[in-house]
Formats: structure tokens, sequence, C-alpha cells
């Protein structure tokens, strides 16, 4: 920790280690979606409030920090939840053939 505070490293692997965060929780996304559908929401708001304490409760702004931003995207995780169950329902996505979904009327003009 000195080292990256010494040298003025501390911001930049802040940043890289965000930008991996959030890049793992795409694919979390799209795979937590297809084999549990929507009802895994509950899941990311346990991380993300365990994330908000381990946040809060460390000394070392490193961590903190990370703890933060791996708190707030799976806050985030949840709204995307949703959101890629839409895209699937678009056909952007496959659907599990697995999982039994609820069928959505879809009217005329969103066939198309």
């Amino acid at each position: 920790m000195e080292f990256l505070t010494e040298y003025h490293l501390l911001g930049l692997v802040i940043g890289i280690a965000t930008f991996l965060i959030i890049g793992l929780f795409h694919p979390i996304v799209v795979k937590a979606e297809y084999y549990w559908g929507t009802g895994c929401w509950w899941i990311f708001l346990v991380l993300g409030i365990g994330g908000i304490a381990w946040s809060l409760l460390t000394d070392n702004v490193l961590i903190a920090a990370l703890a933060g931003v791996f708190a707030f995207s799976s806050f985030w995780t949840i709204k995307e939840l949703f959101e890629q169950q839409e895209r699937v329902r678009k056909g952007w996505f496959p659907a599990n053939p697995k999982r039994r979904t609820k069928q959505v009327c879809r009217t005329e003009e969103e066939k198309r």
C-alpha cells in the first residue's frame, strides 16, 4: 500500500480494478438470468449490502473503494437482471429452454 501511495498509483489501481469488477458483472448478469431468471435479484441485494458493510468497516482506502464499487455494481446488477429479461423476451439473447417462464401477451406492434 505504501508503494501505491508513494508513487501515486492508488487511483490507477482503483480505476483498473473498477473496470474489471464492472466487466465481470456483465457475464454474471447474462448467466444469472439464463439459469435463474430474475428471482435471484435478492442475492445481489445481499452482496451489495455486504459490500457496503465491508467498505465501512475497513480502514484501508483501497479495500474500502473496491468494496464500494463491488457493492454498487451488485445493486446495478439487480436493474440489469430485469433489463436482461426484457432483452431475452425481445430475442436478443437466448432463453433457457429448461426454465419455464411466464408468457407475456404482446401487442401486434411488438410482434413485428
